[in-house]
């Protein structure tokens, strides 16, 4: 008869393990390192620090078992928030003594598997902070905002889900307590739809950067690529936009529209963009104001869940997505382990 030896290294212990049955503690670590970094180098991970012998293909189901754990108090959250007292009554009667806060959204896309690329919606709620900061083009010292403290949510799929994802996670964080607030992103309409309908007393910002890129785009089609007279053209306008007369811009963009017809749809195309959000395009205000213009946060956070899900060959069915999507998000909020503890201890169906 042959006699089978089992190896405990002290972390098993530690771990709780026994034999081929994965413990709370190792199905977490599991679970945790599946946000991080794919479900071959999770393994690799729990082998080569834990001692703990697992497949890429058992890590595999235990993020999708407990992310859809994650996913269902995700919808219950939703659920609860949404449920509740509309937003302007809550705001109407909630005693604002907290510090400011800001909401940002975004989009970035992967693949899923039958449907080609789809676009993730990515929501951060952040609080801000004032701090002294380097000016990088004068070098000056001065009292800027900071986006802190930064949580996510995410969605694939439409945006009415996901802005009442959002608006959970704000009313989560006390977004009814904070003395004012912002919603910042770029000029696509969902952003401001869901704006209007979670967040309609908000400063409205859209993204400097991306108002810019316009701006250089304009610069390009009234004075040809890369010319001095573009680069003129731009440097002037861009102290212009910041000083709020986008309205001024788009009309000059109308009227050269009107004046040269080669390259006339796309001038009229960067003049609607400026009109339809100059009232969002109040930027001196609102840094005097100690208030974001850039939407950095969000976009640090769509290259986060990219990195993750974009990765060379990778293909996602959807449930497999929409499974390891809250993971993902929870791991990149830092409440990973207070969203377990939920998952892990409420009754399983």
């Amino acid at each position: 008869m042959t006699t089978v030896r089992v190896v405990f290294f002290p972390l098993d212990r530690q771990l709780g393990i026994k034999q081929a049955r994965w413990s709370e503690q190792v199905t977490k670590q599991a679970v945790w390192l599946s946000g991080l970094v794919t479900f071959e180098q999770a393994a690799e991970i729990l082998r080569r620090v834990g001692r703990i012998e697992i497949s890429d293909s058992s890590v595999w189901r235990q993020a999708q078992e407990w992310g859809a754990e994650f996913a269902a108090i995700e919808t219950a959250e939703r659920r609860l928030a949404n449920a509740l007292p509309g937003q302007r009554d809550v705001l109407r009667r909630a005693a604002r003594s907290d510090g400011p806060m800001g909401v940002a959204m975004d989009g970035s896309m992967i693949h899923i598997r039958e449907e080609g690329w789809k676009e993730l919606k990515i929501g951060c709620v952040f609080d801000l902070e004032v701090r002294p900061t380097r000016d990088h083009e004068t070098g000056d010292w001065e009292d800027v905002a900071h986006a802190v403290r930064n949580s996510y949510r995410a969605h694939l799929g439409g945006p009415d889900i996901f802005g009442q994802l959002v608006w959970a996670e704000a009313r989560r964080r006390n977004w009814e307590r904070a003395i004012d607030t912002e919603v910042l992103g770029d000029a696509a309409a969902w952003i401001w739809n869901q704006a209007l309908e979670h967040f309609y007393d908000s400063h409205q910002v859209v993204d400097w950067y991306h108002a810019t890129e316009h701006l250089a785009e304009a610069a390009r089609l009234l004075k040809g690529e890369g010319t001095q007279a573009a680069k003129q053209w731009y440097t002037r306008r861009k102290t212009m936009l910041f000083q709020g007369h986008a309205a001024r811009i788009a009309q000059e963009l109308s009227a050269a529209a009107e004046e040269q017809p080669d390259g006339a749809e796309e001038l009229e195309k960067q003049a609607g963009y400026f009109r339809n959000n100059q009232h969002r395009m109040n930027y001196q205000e609102m840094r005097e104001g100690k208030w974001l213009i850039g939407s950095g946060m969000v976009e640090s956070g769509a290259k986060q869940f990219k990195a993750r899900f974009t990765g060379p060959g990778m293909r996602w069915n959807r449930s497999g997505a929409q499974n390891l999507i809250p993971v993902r998000a929870a791991v990149m909020s830092r409440r990973f382990d207070a969203i377990w503890q939920r998952a892990y201890n409420s009754p399983k169906s």
